[in-house]
């Protein structure tokens, strides 16, 4: 059974979102790009990373894609070519990834563990990469957010729960180094770094914590109706700060696991 797809709303998660873009932007620095290169940014959401990393290619190209209308349509908006010349947004899948011209580099940040076949990703990003192309990716990996699903599943289970859940389809899709170490070189990469990095998420309060589930975890959230959704998120939220408290800021902690991989298509 397949998930549904996530209905997001685009400004709403582009105003609380600034962990993953904390993320997306060490990744950026890694790239160490000239300026001139042709990127692809895969799952590129509300666009403003995006339009981080055009700007340091000014003469390059970038274009972002995103199975959501909802970003793409706000992406548009808010970075339109009047404002970013070398930039463009559309609709696309993640798996189905085309390109008119041989690209540089494909650049993912926070996306992929949507998508549940990275093998046919990455068959797709191997035909659009030149030969020294790069893929620099990071998602969630093996063992992400474990602690949030520890209070996420208890809660599913209760009988005021339980119907909107029943057949719930796996809505993420968390992989391990090892997994790549067979799909890389399968699909003509070779490895550069491949790992599992921790990473820790940091929220104010009860509220930033509740305000990212609503914003982040549709595949659950959007299975409870709308009149309902409100006292689930403060369930969820109840029940994982009894596990892992304030700290003595009023901040909350989630740890966090990356897969992040570096490759070059041979």
């Amino acid at each position: 059974m397949k998930a549904a797809p996530a209905i997001w709303n685009a400004a709403a998660y582009a105003a609380n979102s600034t962990v993953q873009q904390s993320w997306a932007r060490e990744l950026i620095a890694q790239l160490k790009l000239r300026g001139d290169e042709h990127l692809l940014d895969v799952g590129c959401g509300d666009g403003k990373v995006t339009a981080e990393i055009a700007r340091a290619v000014p003469h390059g190209s970038v274009t972002g894609i995103d199975a959501s209308a909802e970003m793409i349509a706000f992406a548009q908006k808010t970075f339109p070519p009047a404002k970013i010349p070398n930039l463009k947004f559309q609709i696309a899948d993640a798996r189905e990834i085309h390109s008119p011209k041989k690209l540089d580099l494909i650049f993912s940040n926070a996306a992929l563990h949507w998508v549940d076949d990275h093998e046919q990703f990455l068959q797709h990003a191997a035909k659009v990469l030149k030969p020294g192309g790069r893929l620099v990716i990071s998602c969630g990996g093996q063992g992400n957010a474990h602690e949030v699903f520890l209070a996420l599943r208890p809660e599913m289970r209760l009988k005021r729960w339980c119907p909107f859940f029943r057949k719930m389809p796996l809505p993420y899709f968390f992989f391990a180094p090892s997994d790549y170490e067979k799909w890389l070189p399968k699909f003509g990469f070779h490895i550069q770094r491949l790992e599992l990095a921790p990473k820790e998420a940091i929220y104010d309060g009860a509220a930033g914590f509740a305000t990212w589930l609503r914003t982040t975890w549709l595949p659950f959230v959007q299975r409870v109706p709308d009149h309902l959704r409100e006292e689930f998120i403060a369930a969820v939220t109840a029940r994982y700060l009894a596990r892992h408290p304030l700290d003595a800021t009023g901040q909350v902690h989630v740890r966090m696991v990356r897969l992040e991989i570096e490759a070059v298509k041979l």
